[in-house]
């Protein structure tokens, strides 16, 4: 097709590209690098040029790889492919098909890699099973249990003496002093920090085996890494966290020959946040087809903490003429869209107010000879601040700011305005802006949603479903003293039952619910206590193959229920077991005892039951209405973490389980217990990542690719502090060169507070105040520059600001969409756009199941066949 035919789309969608973006999306041979900065378009730019590669060059799409850095832009390709592709089809009666595109985060497509899907990573064709993907939060508990803990240390040689308690608490002292210099003896920290180190030494792609260094302490740690790699071998369940999934790909794709042939073009998003694996990753499968285009702006780099490396997008082309022995076309996409004049204008200085010189002369540490310039060309004061008065007096004024703007039409809803911070918190509390600008929020009857302000458990949400299960399920029997944070812990627990206690108070049936439950539970425990009497008294085991005569000695026992009776004598029970026995496959005794005296519902079951009560009903009222959803998205949250239990866990809540407090030392004391300690909160929608009728207080690493009408800026200091512990290790392992170790903290700071410079569409508030601490690139800023006050704004005078409707298109499912919604809209609204995760939920389809076990027997086969057929 010509090139006027993909012209003839963007008419169609109203997409206007400028002459830099037309000829990124019309470049097809050899490698491309796109610096894109904010509001540059990059996104569109990527879609239409993907378009161009499947539509107007026959390029099969299973052959293109497709890579962004967060599961929120993956979703957002995916679904802007897809209408283009729609859009397209509907004209030209030609259909696409991308389920075999390698399209996503770079992990799901490791994944994919690993797997094997298009079978193309193998010599067989044969697909692998997957290993379990640990997150973070599943590391976590894999490495923070006692036992496996244990085992890493004694791999590390801590473990020496008589007494292990002694050993390990040294242990855990050395490794926190090593890496914060805090003489704590907390495994928590300890674990935390392993798994910090762990990780960048496998971002590294680091053979522990290969370094023997001087400093004792990092040679038992790289001993612990090494039997980490391995805890795998052996085990039932194959685990691997995201750092090491991404090593197994990579290692994958080098021991096949054959990997070169796997994709055609490979395009990678938010380059600038890739790691050294990645890197290698991308270049290893652009071996052959040279086709390699990277997107990406490092003045947006944030996240060296979780290992990316900036010089992988500043120095890429001297790299891809190392690795590729071609240099890329460069294309700078250059001209904002989304910001008026003056914002561009001085994020744009700001970012100048470093040397970004390398000391030797020779070379920048920041992608020379970039331009970007407004496409909003209006004279509007975009950038203000207030008078410099009293810090409590600022925020008031800048809270009632807020408020004129939804008073006078100028926003539609509160979450158009963002607050951003360099952090939210600090263990676990709120840093001291973030409460105060709340208060004043507040004071004015303006709610704002920050989950990752201090701990999620604290929110009002957590503490009544969690206060309830509490009253339902019991909670751990505290004795002896307690540190100061299982202590804050323990008085959250009662915080907890005191606000449910309150709730049952106003609510009869609500207190009748929880009674019945209790009731319920006692009665399975009553059941256990009395099947157990019959099987100690007969000196049966619990691991032991049921003998069918044994159901009439447990039918009578004495104390039994009749619930546990009728379930012993039930006839359908019975002849299951006979036919298991028939089968030579008889059940044990302890599957017995806990299908009679397990409760019928999970602890999901009891979250949506405890919905269904005024209290939580009048939150999804609210929601529905569009008046506030910031309660809905924190009970979805809720669920996610109950799932997330059950996952961990068990789905099914037993006598066995409960009795001696085993669930809930396990459910509060450990689970519970250590996302408090953590802080996790995780909240994030594909589609409407705000609730309405709330301003976000995010952090600028939360912000990054988002963008607002109006941001206020509510902390403008970061301080400059010593090179990460992580970093310097890296470095003196690897001999790695990169930023001066003396400026990594201030470049970093830079780039922070230029991806908050640049959120804000209309205009970005710059608080100031008396005793005020600011960064000192904001202190030359202001000395250069007067800025308008918001105290001497006419609000009413201000331009509207539209809810943003982004017009990259979204494809909908008949099944999963139109007629979920048919059968209930409340329900689409919990699961499809709050992410609330459904109780006893199917996970596979019993269909593609079969056909996908079918198609890998047929490959299995004609494996098998031509090995025979070799020998």
């Amino acid at each position: 097709m010509s090139e006027k035919d993909i012209r003839y789309y963007w008419n169609l969608k109203g997409f206007k590209p400028n002459p830099k973006q037309e000829k990124a999306i019309l470049h097809v041979k050899g490698p491309l690098f796109l610096t894109a900065g904010p509001g540059s378009g990059k996104t569109r730019v990527i879609l239409w040029r993907t378009v161009n590669l499947i539509v107007f060059h026959q390029v099969d799409p299973k052959k293109i790889f497709l890579a962004t850095f967060t599961d929120k832009a993956a979703h957002q390709l995916k679904e802007g492919l897809r209408s283009l592709l729609g859009l397209i089809t509907n004209e030209t009666g030609q259909p696409y098909d991308i389920s075999r595109m390698a399209i996503g985060t770079v992990h799901s497509i490791c994944q994919d890699i690993l797997v094997d899907r298009n079978r193309v990573f193998s010599p067989d064709g044969v697909r692998s099973k997957a290993p379990v993907l640990l997150d973070s939060l599943g590391q976590y508990f894999k490495i923070y249990r006692r036992s496996f803990w244990r085992e890493l240390l004694n791999a590390g040689g801590y473990l020496y003496s008589d007494n292990i308690e002694d050993d390990e608490e040294a242990a855990q002292r050395e490794i926190n002093m090593y890496f914060s210099g805090s003489d704590f003896y907390s495994r928590h920290e300890a674990a935390t920090n392993i798994i910090s180190i762990f990780n960048r030494f496998s971002e590294e792609n680091l053979n522990p085996s290969a370094h023997q260094p001087d400093d004792e302490i990092l040679r038992r740690i790289l001993k612990m890494y090494a039997f980490y790699c391995n805890s795998h071998i052996g085990e039932k369940i194959d685990t691997v966290d995201f750092s090491l999934l991404q090593q197994r790909a990579f290692n994958k794709i080098k021991s096949f020959n054959g990997s070169k042939d796997a994709y055609d073009y490979i395009i990678i998003d938010e380059y600038q946040d890739t790691n050294s694996i990645q890197e290698q990753i991308y270049f290893e499968i652009a071996r052959k087809c040279k086709n390699i285009c990277v997107v990406g702006d490092d003045d947006q780099a944030l996240y060296r903490f979780r290992g990316a490396t900036v010089e992988n997008l500043v120095e890429f082309e001297e790299r891809s003429k190392k690795y590729l022995n071609e240099i890329p076309t460069r294309i700078d996409l250059d001209t904002n869209y989304r910001s008026k004049k003056k914002i561009v204008n001085f994020y744009t200085d700001f970012i100048e107010q470093t040397n970004w010189a390398k000391r030797d002369g020779k070379g920048s540490y920041r992608v020379a000879d970039k331009d970007i310039q407004p496409f909003n060309q209006e004279d509007f004061s975009a950038i203000v601040t207030t008078i410099k008065i009293e810090k409590i007096n600022v925020f008031e004024k800048v809270a009632q700011f807020v408020f004129d703007l939804k008073a006078n039409g100028k926003i539609e809803d509160y979450n158009q305005v963002a607050f951003l911070f360099p952090s939210l918190s600090y263990r676990g509390l709120k840093n001291g802006a973030v409460a105060e600008f709340e208060t004043a929020l507040n004071n004015k009857g303006i709610q704002i949603f920050a989950p990752r302000a201090g701990r999620f458990l604290e929110i009002p949400e957590a503490i009544e479903i969690f206060g309830l299960l509490f009253h339902i399920l019991e909670r751990p029997s505290h004795q002896g003293p307690a540190s100061g944070g299982l202590k804050d812990y323990r008085q959250w627990q009662l915080n907890a039952m005191y606000r449910a206690e309150q709730l049952m108070a106003h609510d009869s049936l609500l207190k009748e619910y929880v009674s019945d439950r209790q009731e319920e539970i006692k009665m399975v425990k009553a059941d256990y206590e009395a099947l157990m009497k019959v099987i100690d008294k007969k000196k049966w085991k619990l691991e032991n193959a049921l003998n069918l005569d044994m159901i009439r000695d447990l039918a009578s026992a004495s104390g039994l229920s009749q619930t546990a009776k009728a379930t012993l004598q039930k006839r359908a029970f019975l002849e299951l077991l006979k036919k298991k026995q028939q089968a030579k496959q008889p059940v044990s005794l302890n599957y017995v005892v806990n299908r009679v005296t397990s409760v019928d519902w999970s602890i999901l079951d009891l979250f949506y039951q405890l919905c269904g009560f005024k209290h939580f009903q009048k939150m999804y009222e609210l929601a529905e209405e569009g008046i506030d959803e910031g309660p809905v998205c924190n009970l979805g949250l809720i669920t996610q973490y109950l799932a997330r239990f059950m996952e961990e866990y068990t789905p099914i809540i037993t006598a066995s389980f409960l009795s001696d407090k085993k669930f809930a030392n396990t459910f509060v004391g450990s689970y519970l217990y250590a996302i408090y300690r953590l802080g996790e909160s995780e909240y994030e929608d594909a589609d409407d990542p705000f609730p309405k009728g709330r301003v976000p207080f995010l952090t600028i690493h939360q912000s990054k690719g988002l963008e607002f009408p109006y941001v206020v800026l509510g902390n403008l200091n970061k301080i400059d502090r010593p090179a990460d512990k992580k970093e310097i290790i890296i470095r003196e392992l690897l001999q790695k060169e990169g930023e001066p170790l003396d400026r990594i903290s201030h470049f970093d700071n830079m780039r922070m507070f230029y991806v908050a410079l640049s959120r804000a569409q209309q205009m970005t508030i710059l608080p100031q105040w008396k005793g005020q601490q600011r960064s000192q690139a904001f202190k030359n800023m202001f000395a250069q520059n007067v800025y308008p006050v918001i105290e001497s704004l006419n609000v009413a005078e201000l331009p509207p600001s539209k809810l943003d409707n982004d017009d990259l298109g979204k494809s909908y499912s008949y099944t999963a969409d139109y007629l979920s919604y048919q059968q209930c809209p409340r329900k689409y609204m919990t699961f499809n756009k709050y992410g609330f995760i459904p109780s006893r939920s199917q996970t596979m389809f019993f269909g593609s199941l079969v056909h996908q076990t079918i198609e890998d027997l047929h490959h299995l086969l004609i494996s098998e066949k031509k090995k025979k057929q070799e020998a």
